[in-house]
């Protein structure tokens, strides 16, 4: 019996110091991609303003091909909301065009429903690299709850979804190139 307070005692002391180092941890999430696509900014922009398109490019709607998709509202504008139920890899969720600075910046708001509740800005910027070419950042901004926060320790907001923005990135870059 003695035992079994001392182990007990134990884990709830090692509890307590992950939530105290938890209160110390950062919360924020920042992660920013870029590519130099050789097209002008208008066609870049012209293709990417409409979210439909990003099921073309963006790697989390080929992790699900049999994602159910729903649209509301007018793609390329305001307002125009994509929702998505999938399979474990994608969840469940949805994307809104909260802003468009014509030729220069879309703004977005992502909403996770499942595996678990987040919401996120999201935002795509675009810029004459040359005559010709044009610089695509993609990024993504959100929040980790006390006390989930704990796993930016262990696994890096890059890795998160930084790499999945290159994948985005290098197939948007392909898909205008050819």
């Amino acid at each position: 019996m003695k035992i079994l307070k001392i182990v007990g005692l134990v884990i709830l002391v090692l509890i307590l110091l992950l939530l105290l180092i938890a209160a110390f941890v950062k919360k924020d999430i920042n992660v920013t991609k870029e590519v130099i696509i050789n097209k002008s900014r208008q066609e870049v922009f012209a293709y990417v303003k409409l979210l439909k398109n990003q099921d073309n490019f963006s790697k989390w709607a080929s992790m699900d091909p049999n994602m159910k998709k729903t649209y509301t509202g007018t793609d390329g504008t305001v307002g125009f909301i994509s929702a998505w139920v999938g399979n474990k890899d994608v969840g469940e969720g949805n994307q809104e065009i909260l802003k468009i600075d014509e030729g220069n910046r879309i703004d977005y708001a992502l909403r996770f429903i499942k595996p678990f509740k987040v919401n996120s800005e999201s935002f795509i910027t675009f810029a004459d690299a040359s005559s010709n070419q044009t610089k695509v950042e993609w990024g993504f901004k959100s929040r980790m709850p006390y006390p989930m926060n704990l796993m930016l320790l262990f696994v890096s907001a890059d890795d998160m979804c930084g790499k999945d923005f290159e994948i985005g990135l290098a197939n948007l870059k392909n898909l205008m190139e050819k």
